[in-house]
């Protein structure tokens, strides 16, 4: 076990391939191929190979084979033995060591559990597919969540396909706005239980963590603002990304989330994150 320990922390030491490793966590639970992470992290393909066959050996992530591509993903059952190796056994689990680890404990106090769920919904631009998951989750979750977006690179405007969309459901869009992921950020902004990347870009990028650890998960849905073709070609587009939008936000509003202690609630969340059917 302490050899094993002393392995993942070696591997970890270099500060590249702990980006790596960072990257991995938050696109968790995706396997990307290589190149893709050459790309996000700027490296070589010769250098990134060598990295991620240390995090490999160490048992930190996984790598599996998809037709001629290698991917790689978290292996978060390692992650998680690590800081229990780390913290639990060398520390013997005392708390003014120790931080807090995910386990048995509710999202919410049972003192709490009749306050709303703040959810917040990220992407780069924040004019379509993040501003679909808000509007939806407004109609689609009563009076249980608040619901939010924002943009790490947000446009000025909103999509006018998306906004029409929004319409054509009868889904409210006045007070929907563009807005930056910074206004989210601050000590007067309201703290989050559920943040949820929508677009790669943005799950790719590292942004502080956030206060109080709101449970966290990667959503990737394609982008309609670049679909090409015609006018009826792009609204199809729209269509079909709202269409998946609303499958999720309907699947993660029915969870039971009283009933669910957090492991088993991030993992619900990661489920839903796979899904690629339709409703």
């Amino acid at each position: 076990m302490e050899s094993n320990l002393i392995e993942q922390l070696a591997a970890l030491s270099h500060p590249q391939r702990l980006s790596v490793f960072r990257l991995l966590v938050r696109r968790c639970p995706d396997a990307l191929p290589a190149g893709d992470i050459c790309k996000v992290l700027g490296l070589k393909a010769s250098t990134a190979s060598v990295y991620l066959s240390a995090l490999t050996r160490a048992g930190l992530i996984t790598q599996t084979r998809s037709g001629t591509s290698l991917r790689y993903a978290l292996n978060p059952d390692a992650a998680r033995a690590m800081m229990s190796d780390l913290f639990l056994d060398c520390c013997r689990g005392r708390p003014d060591l120790c931080p807090p680890l995910p386990g048995a404990e509710n999202l919410r106090s049972p003192e709490m559990s009749d306050q709303k769920f703040n959810v917040l919904f990220i992407c780069t631009g924040n004019s379509a597919r993040s501003i679909f998951a808000e509007a939806i989750l407004r109609n689609e979750g009563g009076d249980r969540f608040n619901a939010f977006s924002a943009g790490t690179r947000p446009y000025s405007e909103l999509n006018a396909f998306a906004v029409e969309m929004l319409k054509d459901k009868g889904l409210p869009t006045e007070d929907l706005r563009s807005k930056n992921v910074s206004e989210f950020q601050g000590p007067d902004a309201p703290r989050m239980d559920f943040v949820f990347t929508v677009c790669d870009r943005a799950a790719d990028e590292e942004c502080p963590a956030w206060e109080g650890q709101p449970i966290s998960a990667h959503w990737g849905l394609p982008d309609p603002v670049k679909a090409e073709g015609t006018e009826a070609e792009q609204r199809l587009a729209f269509q079909q990304t709202f269409a998946m939008m609303r499958h999720r936000i309907r699947a993660f509003a029915a969870l039971p989330f009283d009933a669910l202690d957090r492991v088993s609630l991030q993992n619900s969340v990661d489920d839903i994150g796979r899904e690629k059917e339709n409703a």
